[in-house]
C-alpha cells in the first residue's frame, strides 16, 4: 500500500484478516488417492509472536505517523497490560496496516473488518483509535454456521457459532445504499394474512382514516364517514384512484381499508444480526480454508459502494471480494502475499468471467524478474514456477526434503494398445509427471537423478524446469531417454526446459493437456458474458 496506493482513492474496504487463532490452514487438493496428506498445501499461519519486525513495528506507531497520537497512547498502554505477547504482535500488526487503509481512503469511504471474538475486542480499540470512535458505525454478528455442541466431547462452555464485522466510515459523508431482507415467516402469516382471489397475492390492510383533519376529508365515501373524531386520510379523488387500481377492501361494515401488497413491499431494513447468509455453499468452495460466502461479500459491497467505485481488500486470500466486485461491477484491489492465493485468484476470475484485463504486480513479469525471486527466496520461486505450470505442489509445498520432487502435473489418457484384440476395449489410464525446479545451476546429474525419481514413483515423464540455461549435455541425455507413447502420441519421456524459453513461449510442458486433472475446484462461470457487456475493445 506505501509504495504503490496514493492517498485517498479507494471508496470501500473489506478486510479478512487472519483471527491470531493459533492455527495453520491447510488448502486441501485433489489428487489420486495415493498421496494421501500430500494433497495438503499451507496457505498461511495464524500465529503471532513477538519478534524484532514486532519491535520495529512498534516504534514506528509510537513516532506517531500522520499525526495519530490516540494509537500511540493506546498500543503503548495495550503493552503494560497485555505484555510483549502474541495477542501484542497481532495487535501491532493489523494497528499499522489499519493506518496504512486509512491513509488510501477517501473521506466518504467505508471500512468493515471481518474478525471473530478472539481478538475482538482489542481490535475495536484499535479502530477507534485508527479511525475515531465518533466513525464507528455497527457491530455485525454474521451467523457463520449452524448450532454444534462439543459437550459430549467434554467442551465446557457456550458453541461458537458467529464472527464480528466492524462497520466504521472515514471522516466524511459516506455512502450508503439501504439494503433490504425478507419478511420472517411468522410476520407475513401475521400481517399479511390475507390473499386476493383470483391474483394470490398476500396483502395486508391499512387505515384511511387520519386524526387530525387536512382539506377535503369530511366527504362520505359510498355511504360511509370516518369514525367518530377521524377524518379521512385522502381526498375524495385520490380515493376513487384508490376504488379504480382495486385498492380498496371493504368490511362487512362498508368501512373501506388500504390494501397493501406483500410483493411490492421492499422488505425489512438491513440489521446488524446476519442469520441469513449461509456459509460458503459447495457450488462456490476453492477448498480455501477461510472462504466466505459470495453473498457476504455482495451485500457489504451494495450497501457502501456504487458501480464503479473502487473496493479494497488488503488480505484478498482467495480473492471472493474481488470476484464481488467484478460481478457488481466495481473496481477493485486486491492484496495477498502467496504465491498460492495469488495463482488461485487468477485462475477463479479466468474461470468465472474468462479473460479479464487484470493486472498482477510482484509476480515475476520477465526473466530477470523471475531469476531475482530465485535468488531472494528458491521456496517461493518453486511456488511460482509450478503455479505457472498449474502443478500441484509436493507435500503441498511445505518446506523440508523433496526427495527430487517439487510438484506432480496428473492427466488420464487413453490406452489404445488395450484395443487392438478384438475382446478387449481401449482402457482409460490416470498418468502423472513428475516436476523438478531449479533456481540455480544444474547438471547432467540433475537429469539423472530426475530419472532415477520417476522410475521410482512409476511416473510416466518427468520435467526438470532450471532457471539458469541448461548445458547441451543435459538436453542431450534426456533426448536419449527416448518417448513414451500416452494415447494415440509420443511425449519425451525427461524433459529439460529453460525457464527463459518457458516464460517466452518457446517451449512448454508437453503431456496429454486435453485429459488434465484438475487439482483443484473451478470456479463456476459468472451469469453475465462480460466481453458482451464491456465490449469487444475491453
Amino acid at each position: 500500500m506505501r509504495g504503490m496506493i496514493p492517498e485517498s482513492c479507494v471508496d470501500l474496504v473489506y478486510l479478512d484478516p487472519p483471527f491470531n487463532s493459533n492455527a495453520t490452514y491447510n488448502v486441501l487438493f485433489k489428487p489420486p488417492e495415493e498421496l494421501g496428506d500430500a494433497a495438503q498445501i499451507k496457505a498461511f499461519e495464524d500465529t503471532w509472536h513477538w519478534t524484532v519486525q514486532t519491535e520495529r513495528e512498534y516504534a514506528e506507531i509510537l513516532k506517531n505517523p500522520y499525526g495519530n497520537s490516540d494509537l500511540a497512547k493506546l498500543v503503548s498502554a495495550l503493552r503494560q497490560f497485555l505484555g510483549e505477547n502474541d495477542m501484542l504482535a497481532y495487535l501491532v500488526h493489523m494497528a499499522n496496516r489499519l493506518l496504512e487503509i486509512r491513509r488510501v481512503m477517501k473521506d466518504t469511504a467505508s471500512i468493515y473488518l471481518h474478525c471473530d471474538p478472539t481478538a475482538s475486542h482489542y481490535l475495536k480499540l484499535v479502530m477507534d483509535a485508527v479511525f475515531g470512535f465518533k466513525n464507528y458505525c455497527t457491530e455485525i454478528i454474521w451467523k457463520r454456521t449452524s448450532a454444534h455442541s462439543d459437550t459430549k466431547q467434554g467442551r465446557k462452555q457456550h458453541g461458537r457459532i458467529h464472527d464480528v464485522i466492524f462497520f466504521y466510515t472515514n471522516d466524511g459523508e459516506h455512502l450508503w445504499n439501504p439494503v433490504y431482507t425478507l419478511y420472517d415467516e411468522n410476520y407475513t402469516e401475521t400481517f399479511y394474512r390475507h390473499i386476493e382471489e383470483g391474483t394470490g397475492r398476500r396483502f395486508r390492510l391499512s387505515d384511511l382514516t387520519a386524526a387530525k383533519p387536512g382539506g377535503d376529508t369530511l366527504y362520505e365515501w359510498k355511504g360511509v364517514k370516518p369514525y367518530e373524531g377521524r377524518y379521512w386520510a385522502y381526498s375524495k379523488d385520490k380515493m376513487q384512484q384508490f376504488e379504480d387500481e382495486g385498492r380498496l377492501y371493504y368490511a362487512k361494515t362498508g368501512m373501506p381499508q388500504y390494501k397493501r401488497y406483500l410483493d411490492e413491499m421492499p422488505g425489512v431494513t438491513l440489521q446488524d444480526l446476519w442469520t441469513d447468509i449461509k456459509p460458503t455453499p459447495k457450488s462456490e468452495k476453492l477448498s480455501y480454508p477461510t472462504q466466505k460466502p459470495l453473498a457476504l461479500m455482495e451485500r457489504i459491497i451494495s450497501a457502501s459502494s456504487n458501480e464503479g467505485d473502487t473496493v479494497l481488500d488488503p488480505f484478498c486470500g482467495c480473492g471472493t471480494t474481488v470476484h464481488a466486485a467484478e460481478q457488481l461491477k466495481r473496481s477493485w484491489l486486491g492484496i495477498d502475499i502467496t504465491h498460492l492465493a495469488i495463482n488461485l485468484i487468477r485462475t477463479r476470475l479466468t474461470n468465472a468471467f474468462g479473460e479479464l484485463p487484470v493486472e498482477i504486480i510482484g509476480l515475476p513479469a520477465s526473466y530477470a524478474g523471475a531469476l531475482e525471486l530465485a535468488r531472494a527466496d528458491k521456496h517461493e520461486f518453486e511456488l511460482w514456477v509450478l503455479g505457472e505450470l498449474d502443478a500441484m505442489p509436493y507435500k503441498g509445498g511445505r518446506k523440508g526434503a523433496d526427495t527430487g520432487i517439487d510438484g506432480y502435473i496428473f492427466f488420464r489418457y487413453l490406452d489404445e494398445a488395450r484395443g487392438l484384440s478384438p475382446l478387449s476395449k481401449p482402457a482409460v489410464r490416470d498418468g502423472k509427471a513428475i516436476v523438478e525446479v531449479k533456481g540455480g545451476g544444474t547438471s547432467v546429474k540433475d537429469v539423472r537423478n530426475l530419472d532415477a525419481v520417476v522410475e521410482r514413483e512409476g511416473a510416466d515423464l518427468g520435467v526438470l524446469v532450471s532457471a539458469l540455461k541448461p548445458s547441451g549435455k543435459m538436453y542431450e541425455h534426456a533426448a536419449g531417454r527416448g518417448p513414451v507413447t500416452l494415447g494415440s502420441k509420443d511425449y519425451p519421456k525427461l524433459q529439460v526446459v529453460w525457464l527463459k524459453d518457458l516464460m517466452e513461449g518457446r517451449a512448454r510442458v508437453e503431456y496429454p493437456e486435453s485429459g488434465k486433472i484438475e487439482h483443484a475446484k473451478k470456479a463456476p462461470r459468472h451469469k453475465r458474458d462480460y466481453q458482451e457487456e464491456m465490449g469487444p475493445e475491453s
